[in-house]
C-alpha cells in the first residue's frame, strides 16, 4: 500500500514538472504559429491553453500535449488575409463540429488502415519539419528571424544568418542546452532534463548579461483571460460557403496529424489510447477555442515528446502544461520573456533526434522496396507540403504497391483429368488487379470439350473478379465448350450473371465469403 502511494505521488511530480517544461516550450512555437496563421499572438497561446486544457480533460489519450500547431496555420494564412480573422473562429468551430461528428460516428478506427511505412514516413517528415523550423531562429531579428523565418513560410532560404560573436553565442547556448538534456539523467531522474536545461541556461544569460535573443523579442505574451464571443460573421449560406473547404481540410489535417500522434505515443508508452474519443475531444476543444477568440489546434507530435520523455504520462500533465501556460499570461509573462530562444531551441532539436526514426535508415535496404519507396515519399511530402496530403498520398501509394505486388500472386495450374477433361486449379487472390493476368492463361480454342476451373485455392475479392469469370464463361460457351466452375461461394454464385448457372454446387466444400463489389 505504501508503494502505491509512493508511485502516485512521483506520477503527480513527474506530471506537473513535465507540465510545467511542456509550457516553457509551447509558448515561442504557440507565438511562432499566430504569425504565420497572420493573427496576434494571443490568438495562438489562448488556442494552445484551451485545446490542450479540453483535450486533456476529455482526449482519448492521457499525456498526448495538443495546442496551435503549424500544420494547420499554413491553411489558415489564405482565410485570415482574404477574410478577416473573425472568419477563422467561425471556421474553426465548424472544424470542431465536424471532428465531433466523425469521433460520433467511431471514423477513428480508419487511423488503422495507415500502413506502417506511412507512419515512419510522417515521424520522419514532422522532425524534418521541426528541425527546419528551428533554423529560422538563427536569422538576423526584425528581417528573418522567427517571426517570419520558419520553413513554414517557404523562407528559411532566405533567412539572413546571424554572424561573428552573436552566432558562436547561439549555438553555445543551444550545444549546452541540449548537453544538459542528454547527461543529466545519467546523474538523476528527479526532474525534467529538459526544464533544469531552460531553468541553468536562463540563469546564465541572466547572471553574465549575455547578449542574446529571448522570448521576450519574439513577441509579448502578456494577456488577460480569454473571454466568450460569437465571432462577427454573417451568418447566411455565402459564410457557410467560405469557411466550409477551410473547416474540412483543417478538420482533416486536425485528425490525422492527432491520430497519428496517438499511435506513436501508444507505442512508446506501450499503453492503448481511444482514437475515436480523442476525436470528440479536439472537436469539443476547437469548438471553444474557436467562441473564445483562439485559432484552434491539434496533437503537437515535438511538445507530446518532450512530456513524454519528461515523465509525463497521466492526464495531469496536460492540464497542468495548459494552466502553467495560463499562469504565464496573466502573471508571469515578463518572467517568460526572459528565457533565452537558444535554450528553446535546444529542447526543440533534442525532441528532432528523439523523433526521427533512425532505425528506418538501417532498414532501407531490407524491407520490400515498394515500403522503402513509401516511407521516403511520405517524408518528402510532409517537408514540403502538409501533413494531411502526405498521408493520404501514402496511403493511396501504399494500396496501389499492395494490390501490385498482389495481382502477381494469382497462379493457373493446368492439367487433364481421367475422363479427359481439361482442369485449370486457379491459386491467389481474382480482383482487379490480377484480372488480366487470371485471362491471359485461358485459351478457349486449345481446351478440351469439357472444362473444369476450381477455385479451391483462390477466393474472388471484387467486382472485377466477378466480371472477369463471366467474361471467361462467355468465350467458353461462344467456342462449344462444356464449363464447370467449382468451389466458388454462395455470395459469387448469386452475384454471377451469365456464369451462375455453370457453378457446381457442393455444400461440404464450398467455401463462404462475401465479394466487395457496388453491384
Amino acid at each position: 500500500m505504501i508503494e502505491l502511494t509512493a508511485n502516485k505521488a512521483a506520477s503527480l511530480k513527474s506530471d506537473l514538472l513535465s507540465g510545467l517544461t511542456v509550457a516553457l516550450a509551447l509558448v515561442p512555437e504557440a507565438v511562432a504559429f499566430a504569425f504565420v496563421a497572420g493573427v496576434e499572438p494571443l490568438v495562438g497561446l489562448y488556442a494552445a491553453f484551451m485545446v490542450g486544457l479540453i483535450t486533456a480533460v476529455i482526449g482519448g489519450r492521457p499525456g498526448m500535449i495538443s495546442g496551435a500547431t503549424g500544420a494547420l496555420a499554413v491553411v489558415m494564412v489564405s482565410l485570415v488575409a482574404d477574410h478577416g480573422v473573425q472568419y477563422l473562429f467561425a471556421t474553426v468551430v465548424l472544424m470542431g463540429i465536424i471532428q465531433v461528428l466523425a469521433g460520433t460516428l467511431k471514423l477513428g478506427k480508419f487511423i488503422r488502415m495507415v500502413p506502417h511505412p506511412v507512419m515512419l514516413g510522417f515521424v520522419n517528415g514532422l522532425a524534418i519539419v521541426i528541425f527546419l523550423a528551428q533554423l529560422g531562429q538563427f536569422g538576423v531579428a526584425g528581417e528573418a528571424g522567427w517571426l517570419n523565418g520558419t520553413f513554414l513560410e517557404g523562407s528559411v532560404l532566405d533567412v539572413a544568418w546571424v554572424e561573428g560573436v552573436e552566432l558562436y553565442m547561439l549555438v553555445g547556448l543551444v550545444a549546452l542546452t541540449m548537453a544538459i538534456i542528454h547527461f543529466l539523467p545519467k546523474l538523476t531522474t528527479a526532474v525534467p532534463s529538459s526544464l533544469v536545461a531552460i531553468v541553468v541556461v536562463s540563469l546564465l544569460v541572466f547572471a553574465f548579461g549575455l547578449d542574446t535573443r529571448t522570448v521576450g523579442d519574439v513577441a509579448g505574451i502578456a494577456g488577460g483571460l480569454p473571454t466568450f464571443s460569437i465571432p462577427a460573421v454573417p451568418f447566411n449560406l455565402e459564410t457557410l460557403w467560405i469557411i466550409l473547404p477551410y473547416s474540412l481540410v483543417l478538420a482533416a489535417i486536425g485528425l490525422i496529424e492527432s491520430l497519428l500522434t496517438l499511435r506513436m505515443v501508444d507505442e512508446i508508452t506501450e499503453t492503448h489510447g481511444s482514437s475515436n474519443r480523442e476525436c470528440i475531444g479536439q472537436g469539443v476543444a476547437n469548438i471553444a477555442t474557436g467562441f473564445f477568440g483562439g485559432m484552434g489546434g491539434c496533437a503537437m507530435i515535438g511538445q507530446s515528446m518532450i512530456n513524454v520523455n519528461s515523465g509525463g504520462r497521466g492526464r495531469l500533465s496536460g492540464i497542468s502544461a495548459a494552466l502553467f501556460l495560463l499562469v504565464f499570461i496573466l502573471f508571469a509573462s515578463s518572467l517568460i520573456e526572459q528565457i533565452p530562444v537558444a535554450a528553446l531551441i535546444g529542447v526543440m532539436f533534442i525532441v528532432v533526434i528523439g523523433t526521427f526514426e533512425w532505425s528506418s535508415l538501417r532498414i532501407m535496404n531490407k524491407i520490400p522496396k515498394g515500403d522503402a519507396f513509401v516511407l521516403v515519399l511520405v517524408s518528402v511530402v510532409t517537408v514540403l507540403t502538409d501533413l494531411a496530403v502526405a498521408v493520404i498520398t501514402g496511403v493511396i501509394v501504399s494500396a496501389l504497391v499492395f494490390a501490385w505486388e498482389h495481382a502477381k500472386h494469382i497462379r493457373v495450374e493446368k492439367k487433364e483429368d481421367h475422363k479427359g477433361s481439361t482442369v485449370y486449379k486457379i491459386h491467389g487472390p481474382l480482383f482487379f488487379g490480377s484480372t488480366t493476368t487470371f485471362l491471359e492463361q485461358f485459351k478457349p480454342q486449345q481446351a478440351n470439350k469439357d472444362v473444369i476451373i476450381d477455385f479451391a485455392d483462390s477466393r474472388v475479392c471484387d467486382h472485377s473478379g466477378l466480371e472477369a469469370i463471366d467474361t471467361l464463361a462467355e468465350r467458353y460457351l461462344n467456342s462449344g465448350k462444356t464449363l464447370h466452375l467449382l468451389h466458388l461461394s454462395p455470395d459469387c454464385r448469386q452475384l454471377l450473371r451469365r456464369a451462375g448457372n455453370l457453378v457446381e454446387v457442393n455444400v461440404i466444400e464450398d467455401p463462404r465469403y462475401f465479394v466487395a463489389t457496388n453491384a
